[in-house]
């Protein structure tokens, strides 16, 4: 364990020092595509402790990243900080969650899906129907970066920076969130929840919490998400960003703490760096990933762990201990 740990600190430190060099060696829009990695993993963390930890299906994602949006589209133009935006998505998202928890009451697997689904629907259609606030089929545009203790983040490479402090935020706030209580009554609410019932867990209480927190994370995502494209229209909340959410959380590794990194990578990353096979980027896109859940059902954090297994039973062997 001592030896696992250390090669993770090592693997942390190389993927940090990596993400902070990456932006001086690539173009604008190569530095765009990795500050939407970091948005669409702050979603992906939220879908994951909704889904992954607490077991709660949930096509929702997309609805929240979009309300976090239109918030923050909404309110910075009207001359609020970034940080007042920032957090009322949060909180409104939160809210709106709590909400939406009610039906995981009653229905579960693919009939809590299809609840969710249809919000994720309801969504779209109030962003794209109703004009007078959120613009339409126009969008709202010129969507300032904010200005941070002085810092202004209107170049592509200050906003990427911006977006990894805003993602490392996050990530200390979903570490704290799984190891405390909560997490390890989500766990014990996806494992069994009649059992979690019998040993004293309140389900109502963290199914609600569950929806309640990975929406106020989706929210936070879309807070940074309007002032990264400047544009903010309905087009991109559709249930096709809740299935690339799905795909991301299920992908890197459902249920585990990295896993929403690994497959936000896949998902945004994978499709660029495939671009030279020009037309054919995405049918080989889709074939990497049918063939990696085909093979590894539990995600790359999986994949890596019966790696890991495999080359250290040998030496297990060799030094004595029973493989």
């Amino acid at each position: 364990m001592r030896r696992t740990g250390w090669l993770g600190c090592a693997a942390a430190a190389l993927a940090i020092a990596a993400l902070v060099a990456a932006p001086f060696f690539l173009r604008p829009y190569g530095i765009y595509v990795l500050s939407l990695w970091a948005v669409m993993t702050m979603a992906a963390i939220g879908l994951n402790l909704t889904l992954g930890y607490a077991g709660q299906v949930s096509l929702a994602q997309a609805a929240f990243v979009g309300i976090g949006a239109y918030t923050s589209a909404l309110l910075i133009p009207a001359g609020w900080p970034f940080w007042s935006a920032f957090l009322l998505a949060g909180l409104l998202c939160f809210a709106v969650g709590w909400l939406l928890g009610y039906p995981a009451l009653r229905v579960q697997h693919h009939y809590l899906a299809f609840v969710t689904l249809a919000f994720t629907t309801l969504a779209f259609l109030v962003f794209r129907n109703e004009a007078w606030l959120t613009g339409g089929i126009f969008g709202i545009a010129n969507i300032r970066r904010p200005s941070v203790l002085g810092w202004e983040t209107g170049r592509p490479r200050d906003f990427y920076f911006f977006c990894l402090l805003v993602l490392g935020v996050v990530t200390l706030l979903a570490w704290w969130i799984v190891r405390s209580p909560w997490g390890r009554a989500f766990v014990a609410l996806r494992e069994n929840p009649v059992r979690a019932l019998s040993l004293g867990v309140d389900t109502r209480r963290y199914t609600l919490m569950a929806f309640a927190t990975g929406s106020a994370l989706g929210g936070l995502a879309g807070a940074v998400y309007a002032p990264l494209v400047q544009f903010v229209d309905p087009t991109p909340f559709t249930l096709l960003l809740s299935l690339n959410l799905l795909l991301m959380v299920v992908v890197g590794g459902s249920g585990t703490f990295l896993g929403p990194f690994l497959g936000a990578a896949v998902a945004v990353l994978l499709p660029e760096w495939l671009r030279f096979s020009q037309g054919w980027y995405l049918i080989i896109y889709a074939a990497l990933v049918m063939v990696l859940m085909a093979f590894c059902p539990s995600g790359l954090i999986g994949l890596a762990g019966r790696l890991f297994r495999r080359t250290a039973a040998p030496r297990r062997v060799a030094g004595g201990a029973t493989p």
